[in-house]
């Protein structure tokens, strides 16, 4: 099962034994837990701390990588068996709209960007033409 953390096994709980995966969702649960009793001062005091991160990363940064997750995106709906196109097209058509339409105003990033968008509708293409996608 894929999670933010990263991937886990689905345990079986079939075999009627401990469950060290099982184990550790629990203590990770118990930390969110922990997490809820914070007093509202820390959370305003953390989530201020994350904005002025944030800040003082150039947007063009930010939105470069956010092209880039939109870039993955698309591979993985054109990836899947079937590729799901119609999913594919539209992560692709975002990035475009992001890539082409800020243009130069994304260096030092846009000519990478650009050449992953030309990948990745190229690739579209490619897929397409195979015959076995699904809309």
């Amino acid at each position: 099962m894929w999670t933010p953390g990263g991937e886990h096994p689905v345990p079986d709980h079939r075999s009627g034994g401990p469950d060290p995966e099982l184990d550790a969702l629990a203590d990770r649960l118990d930390d969110l837990d922990d997490l809820q009793e914070l007093d509202e001062e820390t959370v305003l005091a953390e989530l201020e701390e994350a904005r002025r991160r944030v800040a003082s990363v150039p947007a063009s940064e930010v939105v470069a990588n956010h092209a880039m997750g939109l870039f993955e995106l698309a591979a993985i709906h054109l990836r899947t068996s079937p590729p799901q196109l119609g999913e594919a097209a539209l992560a692709i058509d975002a990035m475009a709209a992001l890539v082409d339409g800020l243009g130069d105003r994304l260096e030092p990033h846009a000519p990478v960007l650009r050449d992953a968008l030309a990948q990745l509708r190229l690739a579209f293409v490619q897929v397409r033409s195979s015959g076995s996608a699904s809309s």
